[in-house]
């Protein structure tokens, strides 16, 4: 069910002197197949299994998007190795876990059993406790739901998150699944000047690590404050982009940190919404920013 956000978080100052934030790493899966060819994240349909997951892509495509962009777990990769108690997570999503949800209820009115796994897994956030385990992440956790804005409003949490004293780095996961007939149904009813954002074509997710500047110079920035927010900026400045519905600004993000090979320098990413977020390689997060992707309906 998408709600509006109304959760009472205190909105962190914007403008010159708000901190900085840095992007350590990022990661974008699209398991399109072939209709992902020249996207972000273009990967093969099927997804790795994850154990005691079943029947729905959402769990396996966080858990994929996750560990791209936070190394195998114990690896020399391993971002997050010892500062795994100092590790929040933010997971964003419109709609959640549709394919459980409708599955467990279609059984429900058929008179089946009730499977256990689909109980276990119809918590939007249980994915991340087999990531926690596997990572040693025993920060904070916060899940979202939103209408408007939603990647500026997943930034703001993870951004709100990194203001606690205990808390050095954030793990952000932006993800969505292809719509079904329930969440076509409640998108094209709510569709209006003031949202619902866009929905992506399909399944996919993009992960974000943040972390406080001071941790290390970061070669790419977040900073609120130095963009404008205003409507005129929802167009995306990539054509490809628009395909991700409301994660779009969460993927130029996340190309931003791993550029294509032989692409072009990334140029800063502005994020609708009212926190004026921007994205942008260090010493250029303050400059103008090219509006980057859509937050809501032309």
């Amino acid at each position: 069910m998408t709600v509006p956000d109304t959760h009472p978080r205190t909105h962190r100052t914007a403008g010159p002197s708000a901190p900085a934030r840095a992007l350590l790493s990022a990661a974008c899966r699209t398991p399109w197949g072939g209709a992902a060819t020249g996207l972000p994240g273009a990967a093969p349909v099927e997804l790795p299994r994850v154990t005691g997951f079943v029947t729905s892509r959402f769990s396996p495509l966080v858990h994929s998007v996750a560990t791209e962009c936070l190394g195998a777990p114990g690896s020399a990769d391993d971002l997050v190795g010892a500062a795994g108690p100092r590790t929040g997570t933010v997971l964003a999503t419109m709609f959640g876990d549709t394919v459980t949800l409708d599955t467990a209820t279609r059984r429900l009115t058929e008179g089946q059993v009730h499977s256990p796994l689909l109980f276990f897994q119809s918590v939007t956030t249980s994915i991340l406790g087999r990531l926690g385990q596997s990572y040693g992440i025993t920060g904070p956790v916060e899940c979202l739901s939103v209408a408007r804005d939603g990647a500026g409003e997943a930034l703001s949490a993870a951004d709100l998150m990194l203001e606690q004293e205990d808390i050095d780095r954030v793990l952000l996961v932006g993800v969505e699944l292809a719509a079904n007939e329930r969440a076509t149904w409640i998108h094209r009813r709510i569709t209006g000047p003031d949202g619902p954002d866009p929905l992506p074509d399909g399944d996919c997710a993009v992960a974000l690590l943040l972390a406080r500047t001071d941790e290390g110079t970061g070669r790419v920035l977040l900073r609120a404050g130095a963009g404008s927010g205003s409507p005129a900026d929802r167009a995306p400045a990539d054509a490809r982009h628009a395909r991700f519905g409301w994660l779009a600004p969460l993927v130029a993000a996340a190309e931003a940190v791993r550029p294509p090979e032989g692409g072009p320098v990334p140029r800063p990413v502005r994020v609708p919404g009212r926190y004026g977020y921007v994205v942008a390689p260090a010493g250029r997060a303050a400059a103008p920013a090219a509006p980057a992707a859509p937050g809501g309906p032309a």
